[in-house]
């Protein structure tokens, strides 16, 4: 799986659409509102190289109140998180 770390900048009286829009497309698993000088972060999980330019290029920049993106693919994972786990707590077995 390749993880691109996708820098949204947005306007700003629309960050919850915008956010909401994102992470709604396909190939993208996180959307975060963050401080600092940008406003989004998301992160996008594919199989292939080409399908972060069809996430990115052609569709999360084309979102209706993003002004600006960066983006960095990762190269290594050095932390791993079970998400199932972290859903189930609290949940019987």
């Amino acid at each position: 799986m390749i993880t691109a770390i996708v820098f949204v900048t947005a306007d700003v009286a629309r960050i919850p659409e915008v956010a909401e829009e994102i992470a709604a497309l396909q190939g993208v698993s996180e959307v975060y509102s963050v401080t600092g000088d940008i406003d989004l972060i998301a992160l996008v999980r594919v199989r292939e190289h080409d399908e972060i330019a069809e996430v990115v290029a052609d569709q999360l920049n084309k979102v209706d109140g993003v002004l600006a993106t960066e983006t960095h693919i990762a190269f290594r994972a050095y932390s791993q998180h079970d998400l199932e786990s972290a859903f189930s707590i609290g949940q019987p077995e």
